[in-house]
């Protein structure tokens, strides 16, 4: 209640820091297991866990800490308007003079504190509701691991993702330019047309092998990007982009190669989405930048009803942008317009 009555009032958000319970699995045995013991059914063991964190949480203690020291420093100060007005009504209900004149200032006392009494408020709910520098190191320490954890999968996939486009596509064609190779020398001075045939053939096969080769290693680090920067690239891609796109920036921008290509393939996966998923046919793509870091905001005209989903291409635009300590977001009401707002802090800017 606290919280939300000093973020109502102050514009001041306190996090609260409190630890999010771990799964309940069931284990071959039968048994459930909460992350602290083994129960018969799942009920009881989601039952074990929440009176175990409640109890074992730092946040639960220092609650009741501010529980026992919010009437003594900020409720002494809060109820001064409410004894006032009670001092007035009891006061102003006797009939002789005295009692009316202690009435009279306690109405004038209610009135006037009134605009203060809460003030205390704020600064002791700052103080004593907010995690402590060791549950904020906690959960640092928690939201690394899973960044590092969902970096890992991320890059294996990108690796199997390159192994099997090398597989499929370049190594087929380079075996078989090798194979139409062996054959021509074979048919060279038995059958020199068909020689001549094959030659041709492993010529087209090699031009397109090459194709394949730029097309992965664009797909990898867009050589735009490394030449040209964040702004040139984005401009690039628009131009490829079967949407009407349009880019406004601020210059051009040169950020750590890391950022840029996350921001990049951001407004790829955003593009790629507002075709294929909201049937788009106009984009507006806008490059800024603030006191921390870069904003990259991309809007289209599609039918909206954008959802991120586990697994999906936004939830990886998500975990990507969070290497860096970036955030999303998306606001997509039913019939449009999908507005993205990519966030990366940056000091090199």
């Amino acid at each position: 209640m606290f919280r939300s009555l000093v973020a109502k009032w102050t514009g001041t958000d306190i996090p609260g820091g409190y630890r999010e319970p771990g799964p309940v699995i069931r284990l071959s045995t039968g048994y459930w297991w909460n992350g602290f013991s083994y129960e018969r059914n799942q009920r009881d063991a989601h039952k074990d866990q929440r009176w175990r964190m409640w109890l074992h949480d730092p946040a639960t203690w220092r609650d009741l800490r501010f529980m026992a020291i919010a009437p003594v420093t900020a409720g002494v100060v809060a109820a001064v308007p409410p004894a006032g007005v009670a001092g007035a009504v009891l006061g102003l209900a006797q009939p002789s003079f005295v009692p009316r004149v202690v009435g009279v200032l306690g109405l004038v006392v209610a009135v006037a504190s009134a605009p203060f009494a809460w003030r205390p408020v704020r600064p002791v709910a700052v103080r004593f509701l907010r995690p402590s520098p060791a549950m904020v190191l906690a959960d640092r320490v928690d939201e690394l691991t899973a960044q590092r954890a969902d970096a890992t999968v991320a890059q294996a996939a990108e690796i199997r993702r390159i192994e099997r486009d090398l597989h499929d596509g370049a190594q087929a064609r380079l075996v078989a330019l090798g194979l139409s190779l062996a054959t021509a020398e074979k048919l060279m001075e038995t059958n020199p047309e068909q020689a001549k045939a094959l030659l041709r053939d492993a010529r087209a096969g090699a031009a397109t092998s090459l194709t394949e080769l730029r097309e992965l290693v664009r797909g990898i680090n867009p050589p735009v990007l490394t030449e040209r920067g964040l702004v040139d690239a984005v401009r690039a891609l628009a131009l490829d982009s079967p949407l009407e796109t349009s880019v406004s920036a601020e210059g051009r921008l040169r950020l750590d190669p890391p950022i840029e290509s996350a921001v990049y393939f951001g407004v790829s996966e955003l593009l790629t989405n507002a075709v294929k998923h909201a049937h788009a046919t106009r984009a507006r793509i806008t490059i800024t930048r603030d006191e921390t870091g870069i904003v990259v905001e991309v809007e289209d005209n599609g039918r909206g009803g954008a959802d991120e989903r586990p697994g999906g291409g936004l939830a990886g635009l998500r975990r990507r942008l969070a290497v860096f300590d970036g955030t999303l977001e998306l606001t997509s009401p039913a019939g449009g317009p999908t507005r993205a707002r990519m966030m990366v802090p940056c000091e090199s800017l």
